[in-house]
């Protein structure tokens, strides 16, 4: 089963993508070491405040693709300097 996670971030006290990655950074770095899912920026790349990032999991069983990705929207949600717009979940089917 393969899982993917939406994230919709906004970082109301950066002024600058320097500081955005500053902030950005230990959240796509922490997921991948920590959750062993592939994690990569997806949108607003170019906006120094918002972004999107996308963390997909791979496992045998929906249960672990399920834990898995709590547990990674539980650290996005936990990082200080930025607020969760929005998170959606979707799943690849086999058919």
């Amino acid at each position: 089963m393969i899982g993917a996670l939406i994230v919709e971030l906004h970082f109301p006290a950066c002024h600058s993508l320097k500081e955005k990655r500053a902030l950005l950074r230990p959240v796509v770095d922490g997921a991948r070491s920590r959750f062993a899912v592939a994690v990569a920026e997806t949108d607003y790349q170019d906006l120094y405040q918002r972004s999107v990032v996308e963390v997909a999991a791979a496992a045998a069983s929906v249960r672990v693709v399920v834990e898995t990705l709590d547990a990674v929207e539980r650290f996005i949600w936990s990082r200080p300097g930025l607020e969760v717009v929005g998170a959606t979940r979707r799943w690849l089917d086999e058919d």
